[in-house]
Order: C-alpha cells, then structure tokens, then sequence
C-alpha cells in the first residue's frame, strides 16, 4: 500500500468527516473506496470516447459498404 499526502478543500474535509462519523467508516477506507469508484467512471468516459472516434473514423465506410449492398441487393 502506498502512502500519500494530499490537500482537501475544508468545506469538502468538513462534509467528508460528516459522513465518516454517520457510517462508521474510516477516512483511508473511504478515501480508497472513492478513488477506485472515481477511477471506474473515469475509465467508462475514456473508454465511450474511444467508442465514438472509431465510431466516427468507420462509419464512411459502412454507409459505403451499406450502399454498395443495396445496389447489388435492389439493383440500380
């Protein structure tokens, strides 16, 4: 485990220590568990922008491929 050493916004220290006291949680367990939760949505939002460049960098030629179907399929 590593350790680190970090500045939090009072306000956000204050409503954190609220909850902490509330759950019956300690801070670095509920630090981690936020970190690793913040790390999974970030990794979805990379991943759905990844999605939508290869999306955009094919779809030409789909709606080619597509067409090309069609004029064979139904003739001209």
């Amino acid at each position: 485990m590593k350790t680190i050493s970090l500045k939090i916004d009072e306000t956000i220290f204050e409503k954190t220590e609220q909850i902490l006291s509330r759950i019956k949680k300690s801070r670095n367990r509920y630090i981690n568990e936020a970190l690793d939760f913040y790390n999974r949505h970030q990794e979805r939002i990379l991943l759905e922008k990844k999605l939508q460049r290869e999306s955009s960098l094919v779809r030409k030629e789909s709606l080619s491929v597509l067409n090309e179907f069609e004029r064979i399929t139904y003739g001209d």
